[in-house]
């Protein structure tokens, strides 16, 4: 497995709220995913000057908002069980969020830290 890309990732039911204090920030809005659980949830990748980049993500389901780190990985499921086989888990069972582009989900470290991986899939020409 390889580590394609690396930062920290927000999940909140206020997403338009922390994108403005991103952008007042420096941030900009450089990627929107829609196609997130039939389109009930989407993600906003938000990158600044320096190269340093943010996921926010919006979920209806969260209680309070959640900070982790947004793994992106070439192949999901040999990150899945590694990190499972770490003590990680899934606090939707097995589910896995699959869109046209990618293949994600959130797990938990034994200390209660959030990480989401997600493999981005490239389509082929």
């Amino acid at each position: 497995m390889k580590i394609t890309g690396f930062c920290p990732i927000i999940v909140t039911r206020d997403q338009d709220a922390a994108v403005k204090a991103f952008e007042a920030l420096g941030f900009e809005r450089c990627h929107l995913k829609t196609d997130i659980e039939g389109g009930r949830n989407e993600n906003i990748n938000m990158k600044d000057a320096n190269g340093n980049r943010i996921n926010i993500a919006s979920s209806l389901t969260v209680p309070r908002d959640v900070t982790g780190i947004n793994i992106n990985v070439d192949d999901f499921d040999e990150a899945y069980e590694l990190l499972l086989s770490q003590g990680f888990t899934n606090p939707r069972g097995d589910k896995v969020t699959e869109t046209a582009s990618s293949k994600a989900t959130m797990l938990f470290a034994p200390s209660g830290f959030p990480v989401n991986i997600a493999q981005h899939i490239k389509k082929v020409k």
